[in-house]
Parts: C-alpha cells; sequence; structure tokens
C-alpha cells in the first residue's frame, strides 16, 4: 500500500496545475492517467479543434481573396498535411505539460488504469501488468468524459465518427451528415463545410441552440447556412445502414420519414462522464442518473476528502471552468481560503467564425428571474472595423439592470468575439456600470469602440 497526501486520477486541465502546485505545497502527491497527459482539451479538445478550425478559416478566406483584390489562380486542401500540423501542436502540447509534471520534485506520476477499490483506496494496472495499491486522505477525481454513443437503429453495422475519432480522418467527406446540434456539431460542421465537404446537421429538439436566446440562435443559424451547411430540426435518425462505401440515414421530420445518402456520419449528441469503469460506487461517492459525479459548491463529494473536478462533475464542459476549479480546491485546502462555484459567471465561447463568446445572463434567463433590465442589440455591420475588414455578420447584445446600471450578460457574435465577451466579464466583475463603459474611449477603428454604440441603445 502505497500512502499520499493526495492522489488525483485523470491529467485534464484541473489535475495538472492541482498536481503541481499540491507537490510545490510539501504534498507527497501521486497523479494517475490512462493515456496521455493533458485529458481532453489538449488531445481531444480546445488544441486539436481550434488548429483544425484555423485551417478551415484560412480556406474560408482563400475562397475569398477576390473579394479584397488579391487573386489566387488556385488552391487545394491537403487534408493530410492538416492533419499533421494538428498532431504536431497537440504532440507540442502534450509533452510540455507531461516534462513539467515529471520534473516537479514530490509528484509521483503513474500511467495506468485506475480503479477505486475502498474508500480512499485506488488499485491501478500499469501496462505491464503490474499492480499499485495507493491511499490518500485526499482524493482528486479528473477524468473527464466521453462522446455519447445513443441507441440508433444500425448505428453498430456502420463505420461512425464521434468527435474524438473525427480529428484522425484522413480524408475531406463528400457528404458529412451530423448527429446532434451541439457545440461540437456546428464547429465540425463549418469546418468540414469550409474543407470542400456537404453538410447536413441533425438536430432533435424542434429549438436550433435552445441555450441560446432566438435571437442569437437565429444569427448563428443564418452564418451556417450562408456557409451552405443544411441544418434539420425537429428532426430525428431512426435507422443508418452501410450503402457501399457511404451510409442511408433515415430521419424523421414531424412524422414524415425520409432518407439521407452521407459518405460519412458525425455522432455529436453530447458527453457522459467516464465513472463506471473507475468503480466510484466503492468511495461511497453519489453520482447522478447520468453518471455525473455530485458535488457541493466547494467540489466536494459526498465523501470527506473525495472532490471532483472539471467535466466529470457535470455542468458546463469547458477547460476554463476545470482550470477554475483547481484554484478553488488548492486555495481552500492549502491557503486556508473560502471559495467556491457560488456565483461564478457563466462563461461560454462557441468556435465557429464569426465566434460567439457569452458571459452572465442571456435576456431569457433574466426574463425568468423577473429582472427588472434593458436589451441592447447591435448589428456587427454597424462596427467600423468589421466593415472595412468586410467581416459583418453576427450581433452583439448586452444585458443591463435598470436599477443599478450593472451589466448583468452579454453576447457577442462576431470576429474575435469571445475576446469582446471578455471585456465586458472584467467590467461586471469590477461593477463597472454600463453608461462607465458607453461614454469610454476606444481607439478607433477597433471592434471594442462598438460598446459605445451598443450601450448608447440602454438610453436610447
Amino acid at each position: 500500500m502505497l500512502k499520499y497526501d493526495a492522489i488525483i486520477v485523470g491529467s485534464g486541465q484541473a489535475a495538472n496545475p492541482l498536481a503541481h502546485k499540491l507537490a510545490e505545497a510539501g504534498w507527497k502527491t501521486a497523479l494517475i492517467e490512462r493515456t496521455f497527459i493533458g485529458g481532453t482539451c489538449i488531445n481531444v479538445g480546445c488544441t486539436p479543434t481550434k488548429t483544425l478550425v484555423a485551417s478551415g478559416r484560412l480556406s474560408y478566406l482563400v475562397k475569398r481573396s477576390a473579394d479584397y483584390g488579391v487573386n489566387v489562380t488556385g488552391y487545394s486542401i491537403d487534408i493530410e498535411s492538416v492533419i499533421r500540423r494538428k498532431n504536431a501542436h497537440v504532440l507540442e502540447a502534450r509533452e510540455s505539460s507531461a516534462k513539467r509534471l515529471l520534473e516537479t520534485p514530490n509528484l509521483d506520476v503513474v500511467f495506468g488504469n485506475a480503479v477505486f477499490s475502498g474508500p480512499k483506496e485506488i488499485t491501478v494496472t500499469k501496462g505491464e501488468g503490474d499492480i499499485a495499491v495507493m491511499t490518500a486522505d485526499h482524493i482528486f477525481i479528473n477524468t473527464g468524459t466521453r462522446p455519447v454513443v445513443p441507441p440508433i437503429q444500425g448505428l453498430a453495422g456502420i463505420h461512425y465518427l464521434t468527435s474524438d475519432t473525427i480529428l484522425d480522418l484522413l480524408v475531406v467527406p463528400s457528404h458529412l451528415a451530423i448527429i446532434g446540434g451541439s457545440y461540437n456539431a456546428l464547429e465540425f460542421g463549418q469546418l468540414y463545410r469550409r474543407l470542400g465537404s456537404e453538410v447536413t446537421i441533425i438536430e432533435g429538439s424542434e429549438e436550433f441552440l435552445a441555450k441560446e436566446d432566438e435571437d442569437i440562435a437565429a444569427a448563428i443559424r443564418k452564418i451556417l447556412e450562408e456557409d451552405g451547411i443544411r441544418i434539420l430540426t425537429g428532426t430525428t435518425v431512426s435507422k443508418l445502414e452501410a450503402r457501399g462505401e457511404g451510409v442511408g440515414l433515415t430521419v424523421v421530420t414531424g412524422g414524415a420519414s425520409s432518407t439521407i445518402a452521407a459518405s460519412h456520419v458525425l455522432v455529436a449528441t453530447g458527453r457522459l462522464p467516464d465513472t463506471a469503469a473507475l468503480n466510484v460506487a466503492a468511495t461511497g461517492v453519489t453520482v447522478d442518473k447520468r453518471g455525473f459525479i455530485v458535488v457541493n459548491d466547494r467540489l466536494e463529494t459526498s465523501v470527506q476528502g473525495v472532490y471532483a473536478l472539471g467535466d466529470v462533475k457535470g455542468g458546463p464542459q469547458f477547460t476554463h471552468i476545470s482550470y477554475n476549479d483547481h484554484l478553488i480546491v488548492y486555495r481552500n485546502l492549502v491557503e486556508h481560503a473560502n471559495l467556491s462555484t457560488a456565483g461564478r459567471e457563466l462563461i461560454y465561447c462557441l468556435f465557429t467564425d464569426p465566434e460567439l463568446g457569452r458571459v452572465g445572463l442571456s435576456e431569457k434567463m433574466a426574463r425568468e428571474k423577473g429582472l427588472n433590465i434593458k436589451v441592447v442589440t447591435l448589428p456587427v455591420s454597424k462596427i467600423a472595423r468589421a466593415w472595412e475588414n468586410d467581416e459583418t455578420r453576427g450581433m452583439l447584445k448586452a444585458v443591463v439592470s435598470l436599477d443599478d446600471k450593472k451589466i448583468l450578460g452579454a453576447a457577442a457574435l462576431c470576429v474575435g468575439g469571445g475576446e469582446l465577451m471578455s471585456i465586458l466579464q472584467m467590467a461586471m466583475m469590477g461593477g463597472v456600470t454600463y453608461d462607465r463603459i458607453r461614454d469610454a474611449v476606444y481607439a478607433h477603428p477597433t471592434f471594442a469602440e462598438s460598446l459605445n454604440v451598443l450601450f448608447a441603445g440602454v438610453d436610447g
């Protein structure tokens, strides 16, 4: 039995900085990873997908080059080079993270499959078959999630893609059918459309991006459809079958069936936690009906000393949430702070092009709370820099409290939307009222100066 002060299971974006900091603080720490250092973000999430999205955007700009007076006499997509570039970025990020961890004193990095064998006991089976049993007073679970595979008739009989496996696809599909309308679905859909695929997105809900305000969702849909993506809402896939080298999808819309012929199928219907294989029942930790670990606002599970961080605990599945989780537990345990997730701003980014950045309350959420609000919007076409760049698709939106002039939430659907949203996020953090943002001096021409015009609408 190996005794530690802390054991961290999984090597995600909460685990790695937490392991490093705990070890530096004098805690004897073990980090257990089944496959690759870096978790979802580095290996199958942010790093590879945004690297691919960059290739898609460049293809889009080349196609539009004549609009800017730049004549390109021809170009082609070398998908193998696109994937090699992605792989190089992933490998560099993974090796950099691993090097830092392996060089950290007081930290043991253990590669193997971890299974709980007692309340605070973990059995690790290493690649060569060796078994180690570990225990610690503090255990942190950061094992992330895996793609959902829905029970669709015929799915098991075809070669389908997930958000993980599509990252290594060495062909550009002639027709990519995407089951689901998630963020992953939209990002991959636009990427492959820009690389030359016909793309159909099939969403079961009647609403497109149901968590967004209707005007924001409609603006995103308009952009994707302008790019040539076919979006079917209120449509379910009832059956799939292999047809030569492709796939036939039987879809149902409003009770009527039809068939879609595709070369490739991407299943993008969400992700579920990797908890069953961990045998978390042996710890006594409570999980919900979907397998996500239940935590309080200090990220503690139902078992004292056992914590869950990142995607495995449910809620928004974003790297920035996972990273902030590690700060909360580290500062509470080592620095004796009193931090919690209560009141943590909701921050979203959808990396289509243009991208959507959203923080705080949407209009829908604010009205459900019965708040006294004013909603202001601005078309991106009214922003001078966007017009000069000929990147005028999208809109800005803000929700303001009429009681105290504070900004309650904002959405920026534009080039650099996540960056523009972050300006308003910092204003919200500092309690800066909308009128100060409205009257501030911003450099011209920048996207930031659009905030003058946006918030002028509150009193308009």
